[in-house]
């Protein structure tokens, strides 16, 4: 049986994850469940899953989760080092999909040990990339893409050479503004931005939809993962999210690979490779469908894209400022300090502010993250203040 550890048990990747484990028991044993602070859905998934630890990162719910688990035969520890336990457990395969840069520390910890990395959490290879290859690299480990775009490129690719590649093509469905103004945008509530037409997501990477930030963080994804420059990567918005990535050839060929917006499929994928196992996702009916539309992003509207892209041309800890200043303006605006469209104003005036920085150590990585984050909060109270005005 293949060893399972869950880092993010409670949100969205991971309940889709022990969804899977449940309806495959006799293939799988689960050495771990971390979450945050959720102790009455992680005990149940531990139950359900016969896990062998649970963890909650929050050491305050050490109590509640030891009730939760009574009479159980799984152990119980929280706070952070328990986390990182948990990551070293040395498990087969770890999906990581602890959000944020919270999970950089975990996912690391898990990389060093070897095994199969199923990587959801982006900001841990944005933020520290080339540290989390050389983890990589070092341990032999595997790193399996778990977002759908990057999922469906490795897919694509299907052990074709790299030399055999022209570039690669990354979906997004355009959130719930990809047809509103500029002025829509500018009045936009957190509960319009929120309600995103294809997928049902937490609320930091449904605004990060909205802003296409989520597409410019999986631009600086793809350059990792796959060794590509930024000219070597594209995006298209395609409003239906059926087709969610492809790759050019250069003798002309264009592989994609299609899917309902079903996050079981790219977890199933990476959980069973280099096999295949039976989900319960919804099948394609093409007819149906009727129909795929490919547009360009706008620039304008959306000028996400052009700041992660200089972000990962400029390189060093240009990419860490860009995911600690975002997740700081997307905590602003669905607090209603900031307006919408002053979600890509911060990020970019605390990457004008920083500068170039390097970004080669953990310790860098971290401090770097935590200046970029007061510098960022700053520029939010700027702009909070001057709405006020």
């Amino acid at each position: 049986m293949k060893t399972v550890t869950v880092l993010g048990s409670t949100g969205s990747i991971g309940k889709s994850t022990v969804d899977l484990l449940a309806a495959h028991r006799d293939r799988y044993r689960v050495l771990a469940l971390v979450a945050n602070r959720n102790a009455e859905t992680l005990a149940a998934q531990a139950r359900l899953l016969g896990a062998e630890l649970a963890v909650c990162s929050d050491a305050a719910m050490q109590k509640p989760l030891q009730a939760a688990l009574a009479g159980s035969f799984t152990r119980v520890a929280c706070g952070a080092e328990a986390v990182l336990e948990a990551a070293r457990l040395g498990a087969d395969w770890t999906m990581a999909a602890i959000t944020g840069i919270a999970g950089l520390a975990p996912t690391l910890a898990a990389a060093e040990r070897g095994g199969i990395i199923a990587l959801a959490n982006k900001e841990a290879i944005v933020s520290a990339g080339d540290l989390m290859l050389r983890a990589v690299r070092d341990a032999g480990a595997t790193l399996l893409p778990v977002d759908s775009e990057h999922n469906a490129i490795f897919q694509s690719l299907a052990g074709n050479p790299r030399e055999s590649l022209e570039k690669i093509i990354l979906t997004a469905s355009g959130g719930p503004f990809r047809t509103a103004s500029l002025d829509d945008m500018a009045r936009a509530t957190p509960e319009i931005a929120l309600r995103h037409p294809v997928w049902s997501m937490g609320a930091k990477i449904s605004i990060d939809s909205a802003t296409l930030f989520n597409k410019g963080l999986e631009v600086i994804e793809a350059a990792r993962i796959f060794g590509l420059a930024s000219d070597e990567i594209e995006v298209l918005v395609h409003p239906q999210s059926i087709i969610h990535g492809m790759v050019c050839y250069k003798d002309g060929s264009v592989l994609a690979q299609m899917g309902a917006p079903d996050m079981r499929i790219p977890i199933a994928h990476t959980l069973a490779w280099p096999e295949r196992i039976a989900t319960h996702s919804p099948r394609l009916d093409l007819a149906v469908i009727g129909r795929l539309e490919f547009l360009a992003p706008d620039p304008v509207r959306f000028p996400a894209l052009r700041i992660a892209r200089e972000a990962l041309c400029a390189g060093g800890g240009a990419p860490t400022v860009l995911n600690a200043a975002n997740e700081i303006a997307v905590a602003a605006f669905l607090a209603r300090r900031i307006g919408f469209l002053d979600i890509a104003r911060v990020v970019e005036a605390t990457l004008d502010r920083i500068g170039p920085c390097p970004a080669e150590t953990l310790d860098q990585v971290v401090a770097l993250d935590a200046q970029a984050r007061r510098i960022a909060d700053a520029f939010a109270a700027d702009r909070e203040a001057s709405r006020a005005a």
